[in-house]
């Protein structure tokens, strides 16, 4: 079968992405990390590893096997993203990207171009702007959209996804004025005046989001097609979906069967699509490629916007956040999925999201606290965590689900938010580490750019993409190069229950192999993004494959 090149949004070409067979393959001519040891040679056999050790055993272990010269690339256990939002990525890719804007003035400019690039009347969709870095030192208003576009609507929604800015036609649009209610665990920004700002965070987001035309289905397939090849080509093997709607899945089914779905995906689905997983408990497609494992919840917001429930106010604003989600309703959905066996993952990022994330979960498994370590339930992000709680995961059985690359982009303005002190007992990986706690590490991507290299670099070196580190950037804080692949690797096996087909290349397991072109545990810190995937393997198919270009 003739292997597609796929031309995606930015320029980047994708070479080798789509459906192949399982091959029996004997890879050399590189280091190759077993996950526990560093071997010469790994022999596939049947979409398993049949051998790790030295060339000449290997062969023998896979007569006639297909020769893979890795040619001083390294192999990987498979790399998978323990938290990202698939469709999310790939309409990253076919809305306005406002990923990298430096000011409001570019904000402005790149909304102009698109909205002259794409004319209509229909609202217009962005997301990925961030303040944090701007000149001017504020969030966007609806004054700065109306000054290019003012005669359609627009909503951009903020990197962290819950924050947006509407114009005044959007605004007008969905009816919202300064008489409008504010929504339980959502905020209307408000000037002097008391007029709305066009800033809506958290649970507000939906008085404009609801008048945005949902998706078509060949746009959502498209979508979806975009975000798993991507992922592909930056070596990903896999990737745990959260936020999921049943749409979602129905679409990575239906590549699962005709072959063109390349990675592993996870879903945990959003509360209100969670009817058959909470009903049935956890299933699968028959490939094993598609499998629904739980629920995904918010208990409160993000820090940027100031919705990161805290236990103290912010050091920098009034206020100590949002709770999203009432008490009683995960409480509900708690004891639903405990009754099916189905797992439970709960963003959590303030101090205080995360203690009542961590009593909900303890209350949940009163009767029988063993079983909530065999749950395997998970804190999304688990951000900033007062030194009484954090060895609760560890004492409780909770997983940490954290994002290597947060640190490195929120550590810009975490000190303002939070103050020296609390700053201190945030993305705290190594504490954490130590104190025994089960860890997976994702991207949380399209809030952050979803690359396994980024995640590599920012858990080891803790260094901004420039290599600049602040006298707040808490170093202490990193994990050594074992460790990070660990989080990338068993831990993100362990989340899901995998570990016994993924997560390392131990003899039996699933080949699922991430070859880069540069050997992360040894290169100096600055080369690890610099690097690039050369080829990703998943049960012994070759599903991206940029050797010799």
């Amino acid at each position: 079968m003739t292997l597609r090149v796929l031309a995606l949004a930015g320029g980047l070409a994708l070479a080798g992405v789509g459906p192949a067979l399982a091959a029996d393959m004997i890879l050399h001519g590189g280091p190759i990390y077993t996950g526990d040891a560093k071997v010469e040679a790994l022999a596939v056999k049947g979409g398993k590893v049949a051998f790790a050790g030295s060339l000449a055993e290997a062969r023998k272990a896979a007569p006639g096997a297909q020769d893979v010269d890795l040619k001083g690339a390294t192999a990987l256990p498979g790399l998978v993203d323990a938290h990202a939002h698939l469709m999310g990525i790939g309409f990253r890719e076919l809305t306005l990207n406002l990923e990298g804007s430096a000011s409001i003035v570019e904000l402005q400019a790149r909304l102009k171009a698109w909205n002259a690039a794409h004319p209509g009347t229909e609202p217009l969709s962005g997301r990925g702007w961030i303040e944090t870095h701007w000149p001017e030192k504020r969030f966007p208003t609806r004054a700065d959209l109306d000054a290019v576009v003012p005669d359609r609507p627009v909503v951009l929604t903020r990197a962290d996804g819950h924050a947006l800015v509407a114009n005044s036609k959007m605004l007008a649009l969905a009816g919202v004025t300064r008489d409008t209610a504010t929504p339980t665990g959502g905020q209307i920004l408000k000037d002097a005046a008391g007029e709305p700002t066009g800033m809506l965070v958290d649970n507000a987001k939906a008085l404009v989001s609801a008048k945005v035309p949902p998706p078509t289905e060949a746009q959502m397939r498209e979508a979806a097609r975009l975000a798993v090849n991507l992922y592909a080509a930056r070596g990903w093997t896999g990737m745990h979906n959260v936020s999921v709607a049943a749409k979602d899945v129905a679409i990575l089914r239906d590549m699962a069967a005709a072959g063109t779905l390349p990675i592993r995906v996870d879903n945990f689905m959003d509360l209100k699509e969670a009817g058959e997983v909470l009903a049935k408990g956890p299933y699968a497609d028959p490939t094993g490629l598609v499998r629904v494992d739980g629920v995904k919840l918010y208990m409160d917001g993000a820090l940027g916007s100031r919705g990161a429930a805290l236990l103290a106010p912010y050091s920098d604003a009034d206020g100590a956040g949002l709770i999203l989600t009432p008490p009683d309703v995960i409480s509900g959905a708690l004891d639903k999925a405990r009754a099916v066996h189905a797992q439970i993952a709960i963003h959590a990022i303030g101090d205080r999201g995360n203690r009542m994330v961590l009593d909900a979960y303890e209350k949940a498994f009163n009767d029988n606290p063993a079983g909530l370590a065999a749950a395997r339930w998970r804190i999304e992000h688990a951000q900033v965590l007062s030194p009484e709680d954090k060895p609760r995961f560890a004492k409780l059985g909770v997983i940490a689900s954290m994002q290597p690359s947060h640190a490195i982009g929120d550590l810009f303005f975490a000190p303002a938010r939070l103050g020296e002190a609390r700053l201190k007992e945030a993305y705290a990986w190594r504490d954490l580490w130590d104190s025994g706690a089960h860890m997976a590490a994702g991207t949380d991507a399209p809030v952050e750019k979803g690359d396994p290299l980024i995640e590599f670099y920012a858990a080891t070196y803790r260094h901004d993409l420039k290599g600049y580190a602040g006298a707040d950037w808490g170093l202490d804080e990193t994990l050594t190069r074992p460790q990070a692949l660990a989080m990338l690797t068993k831990g993100s096996a362990y989340a899901v229950f995998r570990d016994k087909d993924l997560g390392d290349l131990a003899p039996g397991k699933a080949a699922d192999i991430s070859v880069f072109s540069a050997d992360l545990m040894t290169v100096p810190f600055a080369e690890i993004p610099a690097a690039h995937a050369v080829m990703t393997i998943v049960g012994g198919r070759i599903v991206y494959d940029a050797r010799g270009k």
